[in-house]
């Protein structure tokens, strides 16, 4: 959540939403008019190559990125990242995406889903296909030795599929179970339906799992048209950890460099589009009359629709979900619009995430557990029914979510928007109960330690070069992130949470609100 990689500070599982990080124009200018040396390989000439410091960059003449950071370690850490996910898919595709996860590491043009298993097997190491809004990740981690088969894997997979309506049909019944698995975990689910209810009918808004009645329509010629359009090279992001540079590109040529450029695809190009207003018209400040007047409307939403326009930018809507399903507690997600990569005030926000904080009623752990954090204080401490609060801050590369998730006993769901909605109104203020400098101190050193903790992970380390070689097309230093969060005071903390509680970010201003 927040800064790319910190959203390993509140993790949901492998099927999450990616967030990235961001850094200020006019820095990474200065950042990279100082830092980009132009370093040249005997056998690489005629590719655009880039060293900052650990980590470098090449580019293939067709498109395809190469980084990579050589930090010591006895394994090494590959993965190709690519520019797709559930936001690029359309009414006709819709959870393809999720199909595709499915597919990975099964039968292509040149071996068999049973000798990619023995290889995989082989190494001793850990191979795995992650997809989120935003992108596919095809990662590993494997001795260093075992680098070329791992990319001759990887490219085998991505580039010559063979997606038989036999695997088809296989993996139709294993999702088939996982969503309804799902379904049954409403911390799994919720955020899964928040996405729906705040992007409605567009981008963000599509579902990360296949609906249920589209599975038996996902065919082998759908899923093969998704791949060749959205696997294109200039797409594609080939990150390693703990390898040598020159080796990785090398071997990336060899097995990616001749797939053909697409010089009229944009990689992420951005469309007017109309939006159509809600209906109603809700303020901020009657989340509670919001709720208890339409819970009399009970929605269940397992066939969402999707954007028609797989590239149109993100448009946050707002709305309400509830879902009348007979449960030991209740679970409830107020959100509202939060902040893209782009935006300056992302450190900010992701401060404030940290010092609202939160967990369970059962957390384990004393100081730097985030046991002194907002909502362990003034809400798990002080309320003994409440069974979770937590502030979660999902970030994108054009928009963004903030909010709250709490649950308890039904017997108190009359006070539990009046708890939640007290802790968003007292850190938009200053005096009695607002925001103290003790409690932006704590926070912020919080928020650096997990992040170089977090980084300490060959895995970690790999996915948060990829997406950010991805989206920025440098790299941004874990040095740099902190200096950015050293540099937010407290003023700037209460004006970023009144602008994303209180005002309007760039799409309705509406609240998202969704329980169960």
């Amino acid at each position: 959540n927040g800064l790319w990689r910190l959203h390993t500070l509140r993790k949901f599982g492998n099927r999450r939403a990616s967030s990235i990080s961001n850094f200020p124009r006019a820095e990474v200018n200065e950042v990279q008019k100082n830092s980009q040396n132009t370093f040249n390989f005997k056998n690489l000439e005629g590719l655009d190559h880039v060293c900052d410091g650990i980590t470098k960059i090449s580019t293939l003449p067709n498109g395809v990125r190469v980084t990579t950071e050589n930090t010591p370690g006895h394994f090494s850490a590959v993965g190709v990242c690519i520019d797709a996910g559930s936001r690029y898919e359309t009414p006709q595709n819709i959870g393809v995406s999720h199909i595709v996860d499915r597919l990975a590491f099964k039968s292509t043009a040149t071996y068999t889903s049973q000798q990619i298993r023995n290889i995989i097997e082989s190494l001793g190491g850990n191979v795995m296909c992650v997809s989120s809004r935003e992108s596919i990740m095809y990662q590993s981690a494997i001795f260093p030795q075992d680098l070329p088969k791992v990319i001759d894997i990887f490219s085998n997979v991505i580039r010559n599929p063979l997606v038989s309506p036999e695997e088809v049909a296989e993996q139709q019944e294993t999702a088939l179970y996982e969503i309804e698995e799902i379904w049954k975990k409403p911390e799994l689910i919720m955020p899964e339906l928040l996405h729906t209810v705040a992007f409605k009918d567009n981008t963000l808004g599509n579902p990360i799992l296949c609906p249920e009645d589209r599975l038996k329509t996902m065919t082998p010629q759908i899923i093969k048209d998704y791949i060749s359009t959205w696997f294109r090279p200039e797409r594609i992001v080939v990150a390693a950890a703990g390898a040598r540079h020159e080796d990785v590109v090398e071997l990336v040529l060899k097995h990616f460099g001749d797939m053909p450029k697409s010089p009229e695809f944009n990689a992420h190009p951005s469309l007017s589009y109309a939006v159509t207003s809600p209906s109603y018209k809700q303020s901020k400040t009657s989340l509670y009359k919001t709720i208890t007047t339409a819970a009399t409307s009970l929605l269940s939403l397992k066939h969402p629709t999707v954007s028609s326009v797989p590239t149109q930018k993100a448009h946050y809507t707002g709305g309400t979900l509830f879902i009348d399903q007979a449960l030991p507690h209740t679970h409830l997600y107020i959100a509202f619009e939060g902040l893209s990569i782009h935006d300056p005030d992302i450190y900010a926000l992701t401060v404030l995430q940290m010092l609202l904080g939160g967990g369970g009623s059962f957390s384990a752990g004393g100081p730097g557990k985030g046991m002194y954090t907002r909502l362990f204080t003034n809400v798990l401490n002080q309320y003994p029914w409440m069974e979770s609060c937590v502030c979660f801050n999902h970030c994108y590369t054009d928009s963004g979510l903030f909010g709250i998730m709490a649950s308890c006993r039904p017997e108190h769901n009359n006070v539990l928007v009046d708890v939640i909605s007290r802790q968003f109104d007292l850190v938009t203020s200053y005096g009695r109960g607002g925001v103290t400098q003790q409690e932006l101190i704590r926070a912020k050193n919080q928020l650096k330690s997990s992040l170089f903790m977090n980084l300490e992970s060959r895995m970690v380390q790999l996915e948060d070069l990829g997406r950010q070689v991805q989206v920025h097309g440098f790299k941004i230093s874990a040095e740099a992130m902190c200096k950015r969060i050293d540099d937010v005071s407290l003023d700037d903390l209460v004006r970023v949470a009144r602008r994303v509680i209180k005002e309007k970010v760039s799409g309705t201003g509406e609240i998202s609100v969704v329980a169960q």
